[in-house]
């Protein structure tokens, strides 16, 4: 007795089905998505349809699920309604162009700018925590907490330890922590319980708990860093609460917080509170945004300007890209992860080409592989363009993100954005992120001498060095650089 099995209707069902799917998605996939984008996810599912199209299912909607997208909606009408009677920004004291941007933010986020006192740039990874915890012993009605990775350990022992003091003593602390953030490192599963047990009120971030019926794409983060203090004392930066050496025990993390007082603020206390009603529920009041006028020497000109999934026009990459125009002499980049999208890309190299002289800080070896491999594959480009690239040596991870423009000259206006947002698709898109944007003030000097000092340990890039780079690598980059979108 012999077996056969003819194929043919299987190999015709399974080509007709592999086509269909793979005409579908040409027609689809770049709905509404940026060229780069639509490549790479094509790319996945052409070439890969039975990993590629499950993927792009999960994790290939450009829009957060419909609860969030609510929340955003109504936060936003809230946050009109509290800052109808503030002015875009301080009248007759910036220039034409400067008050532009501002309006520019103002209309993608609905933040004015607002006087914001500059309490110290906290830029020693281990003082800045310290700084931290001593603010919150100073906490006097509560104390909101929003950042990234959080983990109890003996660097951040101090910190946590300052909270417990402050619950005892009746402070309310709330405090967020994103889920996939942290529940990689050490400590992870027992640090809601220490939470709790010390008073704190936490929520997740993001959470994915199907236990509960809570669901929602893997693939979004809330990056965003913010401590506040009885709503007069604000933290903002790149820094997250773990030890130095948090990834690996060899390498270390360089990080900084700027530390706030002021009217600024309220604007920081307004985006926790957003991001506390989605995840919990309660709905903190929101005050309104004050205007000042202070003409005192630590007085900046700040303004917020959150972004992530909610924001769909990309406010922190139009504002990126605005501050690159606006360069007339210098541009000063740092970023760990420099992965610009085209309107970044060209925006950065046309300022070369105009003159402006560009320096990009990053780290020899950034922290993630495929984010390394992708970042590299613009240098190419960048060095050819005139780009002065410095690199943080090894092993460091310089983690610092900010943007500042013409700091050696008052008459080119400058401006500097600094906060939690890579220059990268992720933060662009795919990140909930705050990034504050000074538009006057001391802040701008003490991020110029912070670039200043970093440039002063790294090495700078060449072009015929980066040119002897073998072929492995070049390959590498260049696949990585496909899938940067999706990274």
């Amino acid at each position: 007795m012999t077996w056969s099995l003819d194929l043919s209707f299987w190999q015709l069902f399974f080509l007709i089905i592999d086509y269909s799917i793979k005409i579908i998605a040409v027609g689809f996939v770049p709905e509404g998505r940026r060229p780069s984008n639509s490549t790479a996810w094509l790319l996945a599912i052409l070439v890969l349809p039975v990993i590629g199209l499950p993927l792009f299912l999960l994790m290939g909607s450009p829009y957060i699920n419909r609860r969030r997208h609510r929340i955003q909606q109504e936060a936003n009408e809230r946050l009109e309604d509290i800052s109808a009677r503030t002015p875009d920004h301080p009248k007759d004291i910036l220039s034409a162009e400067v008050e532009s941007v501002i309006k520019l933010n103002r209309e993608l986020t609905g933040f004015p700018a607002l006087i914001g006192h500059n309490l110290g740039l906290h830029a020693d990874y281990d003082e800045c925590i310290r700084a931290i915890a001593a603010a919150v012993d100073r906490a006097e009605k509560y104390v909101s907490i929003e950042v990234y990775i959080q983990s109890w350990d003996e660097t951040t022992d101090v910190f946590f330890q300052a909270l417990a003091r402050a619950t005892a003593r009746g402070v309310k602390v709330r405090l967020l922590l994103d889920q996939i953030g942290s529940f990689k490192y050490k400590g992870y599963s027992s640090l809601g319980n220490r939470l709790t047990e010390i008073g704190v009120d936490w929520r997740l971030m993001l959470p994915i708990q199907l236990h509960k019926g809570r669901f929602r794409r893997p693939d979004l983060r809330n990056h965003r860093k913010l401590v506040i203090i009885d709503g007069e004392v604000g933290f903002i930066g790149s820094i997250n609460l773990i030890k130095r050496q948090y990834k690996t025990t060899d390498r270390f993390w360089i990080d900084y917080m700027v530390e706030l007082s002021g009217p600024i603020v309220t604007a920081m206390n307004a985006v926790f509170a957003v991001d506390w009603y989605t995840e919990s529920g309660e709905n903190l009041p929101l005050d309104e945004l004050p205007y000042d006028d202070a003409q005192t020497v630590d007085a900046n000109y700040l303004q917020m300007i959150p972004s992530g999934p909610g924001y769909t026009t990309e406010p922190n990459l139009r504002m990126f890209n605005s501050l690159v125009h606006h360069a007339k002499q210098r541009l000063v980049l740092c970023s760990p992860y420099f992965v610009p999208d085209e309107s970044l890309l060209e925006a950065v190299t046309t300022a070369c080409y105009r003159g402006v002289d560009v320096e990009l800080y990053v780290s020899d070896t950034a922290d993630q592989f495929m984010v390394n491999h992708a970042q590299s594959s613009y240098y190419q480009a960048l060095l050819e363009a005139g780009v002065h690239i410095y690199q943080f040596p090894y092993p460091y991870v310089l983690h610092s993100k900010f943007i500042i423009t013409d700091p050696d000259d008052q008459e080119f206006n400058p401006l500097c954005m600094f906060g939690s947002s890579n220059m990268d698709p992720r933060s662009f898109g795919l990140n909930y992120e705050t990034t504050m944007l000074v538009a006057k003030g001391d802040l701008l000097a003490q991020f110029n001498q912070l670039a200043a000092n970093y440039r002063a340990v790294c090495h700078e890039l060449t072009l015929e060095e980066w040119n002897q780079r073998g072929f492995v690598r070049r390959y590498v980059d260049n696949v990585m650089r496909l899938t940067s979108a999706l990274q």
